[in-house]
């Protein structure tokens, strides 16, 4: 089993052939492939590399399935007594999927 661990958009991702994945959103079109080469480990037929930051000369190769945007979530503060305040305020965060074409050692 070959997988990665990538690094995108501040977060580590594991990446497997043939996996979607929902990553922070990429300024690329739809059916666009996209390589990934922040890549911490990979494991290749059992066998682990780990980068110092990252593995020189490997690479995810992905294509973007679709950028959408995910559900609303509400952070909400409140602060009793008399004089108190109410904070509402909703977030909808921007993602890409992208599904992992192979991982590349």
């Amino acid at each position: 089993m070959n997988y990665a661990i990538v690094q995108t958009g501040g977060k580590q991702i594991l990446a497997e052939k043939g996996k979607q994945l929902d990553i922070e959103k990429l300024e690329l079109k739809d059916g666009a492939t996209v390589k990934l080469d922040k890549v911490l480990l990979v494991s290749n037929e059992g066998k682990i590399i780990v980068g110092r930051p990252y593995v020189k000369g490997a690479y995810v190769e992905a294509e973007i399935v679709k950028t959408y945007r995910d559900k609303k979530v509400i952070s909400f503060k409140y602060i009793r007594r008399e004089g108190g305040a109410k904070t509402k305020i909703g977030h909808r965060q921007s993602l890409t999927r992208i599904l992992v074409k192979s991982v590349v050692v």
